[in-house]
């Protein structure tokens, strides 16, 4: 029985980390605007979010991804 499993990267790489800290930003500044009832911000914020999701996509696609060419592997 092999102990070695195929680990899949679980996101950690530079694309996974960027989308994440922009949607986090985003998810933040919509909550604020929120509880201050400045709906142009709320939707703004929301719009934010897509662009976070669509920079993490991009990056995956040009090789910053899990596995990516772009990505030095880390030894565990």
């Amino acid at each position: 029985m092999s102990t070695e499993t195929a680990d899949p990267g679980h996101g950690h790489s530079p694309a996974a980390w960027t989308a994440v800290t922009i949607m986090l930003i985003a998810f933040v500044v919509g909550t604020v605007a929120f509880f201050f009832d400045a709906q142009w911000l709320v939707w703004a914020s929301a719009g934010l979010l897509v662009v976070g999701l669509l920079v993490g996509w991009v990056l995956a696609r040009v090789g910053y991804g899990v596995g990516g060419s772009k990505v030095a592997e880390k030894a565990h």
